[in-house]
């Protein structure tokens, strides 16, 4: 049930640290500069922090999205709640005046409606939420295409900027968000029942019905939770770059999410979770990806080193397939 922080964690997260380290060690000896690191005007710089602060936005979306899963469904929408989340800050910006934070509560509130919608489709409608989910992820890119009149908006705003692209004790502000979000979603997910409440309905929601638990209430909140944080990952994203991009935001962020919590070991058939899993995962993301590019290898062609990366991880983490290493290890030996 109930995921700790003692031996089942680590146990958990052995097979994602492994794939991080072994990682690190590969471009620690086969790409310069790599782990080179200098502090210019009190921030630091370097590819680690690039690669922090890029994957803390797949890492706060990971968030929501293992949610989620656990609840035994799927989000495929985060992509295009990120680009209307973009699209309404940039708008509001640009056109209303309006204040960087009033502009933030517009995007989020846009992306929390979404989430609404999605759990409104799943638990009220009863559709599969991967068909529900499919519904806002084909519309949703429509709907930001609407507010942004098919443009690149850019905007002037020094505050809101900031979101992205300042930083905090040198480390950038992403992610400092990132950290945040991750600390509040523990504290309240593992620090009373909601937890056991997730993977309760993920696990057997008609059992969980007949123990008491609000099963319907706790679905909707997994999507809303999820949806804000793609809100807030489309927010950073268009501070980041100081423009929203509807067409190009967000572009295969659910894909990322959902391989994110995955390699963390959070199970799609639902019933289990990990947070730290999850952002771990990003980081594995985010750290292979960089390091395509950084050995030379196309946009195009890294799709598929990088699955089959994935593919590995997710196979070093699977309990069946250690069983059987473990029974031919002992197989092995007896027969010497």
């Amino acid at each position: 049930m109930t995921e700790g922080w003692g031996r089942e964690a680590l146990r958990t997260l052995g097979g994602p640290l492994a794939a991080l380290a072994v990682l690190v060690a590969f471009n620690a000896l086969f790409t310069p500069g790599f782990l080179e690191l200098e502090i210019r005007e009190g921030r630091l710089y370097g590819v680690p922090v690039d690669i922090l602060q890029q994957g803390s936005r797949i890492a706060i979306v990971a968030l929501g999205m293992s949610l989620v899963i656990a609840t035994a469904g799927v989000d495929l929408s985060v992509g295009a709640v990120a680009a209307i989340a973009g699209a309404v800050a940039a708008v509001a910006l640009r056109d209303g005046g309006h204040a960087p934070g009033t502009a933030v509560s517009m995007a989020l509130g846009a992306s929390l409606a979404c989430g609404l919608l999605n759990g409104a489709l799943v638990v009220c409608l009863r559709l599969q939420p991967i068909v529900a989910t499919l519904i806002l992820m084909v519309a949703g890119r429509g709907v930001a295409q609407l507010v942004t009149d098919g443009l690149i908006v850019t905007f002037d705003e020094p505050g809101f900027a900031g979101l992205a692209n300042a930083a905090f004790l040198g480390l950038p502000r992403p992610l400092w968000w990132m950290v945040g979000l991750f600390v509040a979603t523990a504290a309240i997910v593992r620090g009373s029942n909601l937890g056991l409440f997730i993977e309760a309905v993920g696990g057997n929601a008609a059992a969980s019905r007949l123990a008491g638990v609000p099963d319907r209430r706790v679905r909707v909140s997994a999507y809303l939770f999820c949806a804000g944080c793609a809100g807030l990952a489309g927010v950073l994203e268009c501070s980041y770059i100081q423009a929203a991009d509807a067409n190009n935001a967000g572009q295969l962020l659910e894909l990322d999410a959902i391989l994110a919590v995955v390699i963390g070991g959070t199970a799609l058939t639902g019933g289990r979770f990990s947070l730290p899993g999850a952002v771990l995962g990003a980081l594995i993301l985010q750290t292979l990806t960089t390091t395509l590019y950084m050995q030379d290898v196309s946009a195009d062609v890294a799709p598929a080193p990088k699955a089959l990366a994935v593919l590995a991880v997710c196979l070093l983490g699977s309990p069946p397939l250690r069983a059987r290493l473990r029974e031919l290890a002992r197989g092995g030996g007896a027969a010497r």
